[in-house]
């Protein structure tokens, strides 16, 4: 059972990959964004780690809810909003329950994702987070690990897509050949999930 240290664990691991890959991140994002992806991610989880020290929620719900709030108060353009509802209802799926089960952790990630896909109109293909969480989530039934695999299997797979949403559309055609920063960074997020794991 996964209890809120696990969840802090898990966001704490994630804040020190993006703090590890912003620049990485922002290098993706320069070609087909506004270049600001990694620098934004990094303002918003370093907050959010500040947030769970000084906080402390005790259940799992709760650690999510409040990172996924922060971000949103924090960060700015989509990576915000979109990461904010991803937490925040994940965090609301998985209720006051002090301990949770890695099924029910994947049935609440499975709604924060549907609540992403629905604030940003992205669907899979569209190359966006979206083709990251999807199989990710799919694949969590598996394991953490198998999770992590398909993240980074779906982050590589836009690379040949044509952007449809997010600001990386505008550019139309001259989106392709580019890996897109926010799979990328989602990524991070599910590899994160397992290093918490322990897998």
């Amino acid at each position: 059972m996964l209890d809120a240290d696990f969840f802090r664990r898990w966001i704490t691991a994630t804040a020190a990959s993006v703090d590890r890959e912003a620049e990485h991140l922002t290098a993706l994002d320069s070609p087909i964004g506004d270049a600001d992806h990694g620098s934004n991610l990094q303002r918003g989880f370093t907050a959010v780690t500040a947030t769970l020290e000084k906080e402390a929620p005790d259940t799992p719900g709760a650690v999510l809810t409040l990172s996924g709030s922060r971000l949103i108060s924090t960060v700015g353009g989509a990576s915000g909003p979109l990461y904010g509802t991803l937490l925040r209802r994940t965090g609301k799926a998985l209720g006051d329950a002090g301990e949770v089960s890695a099924e029910q952790l994947a049935e609440a990630l499975r709604a924060g994702v549907e609540a992403v896909m629905t604030l940003g109109g992205a669907a899979p293909g569209d190359k966006t987070m979206i083709d990251t969480l999807v199989p990710a989530v799919d694949a969590l039934g598996t394991g953490f690990a198998a999770a992590r695999t398909a993240a980074e299997q779906g982050a590589q797979a836009t690379t040949p897509l044509q952007a449809r949403k997010g600001r990386a559309s505008y550019l139309g055609e001259r989106s392709i050949g580019h890996q897109d920063p926010g799979a990328t960074s989602a990524a991070l997020l599910i590899a994160a999930l397992a290093e918490a794991a322990g897998e």
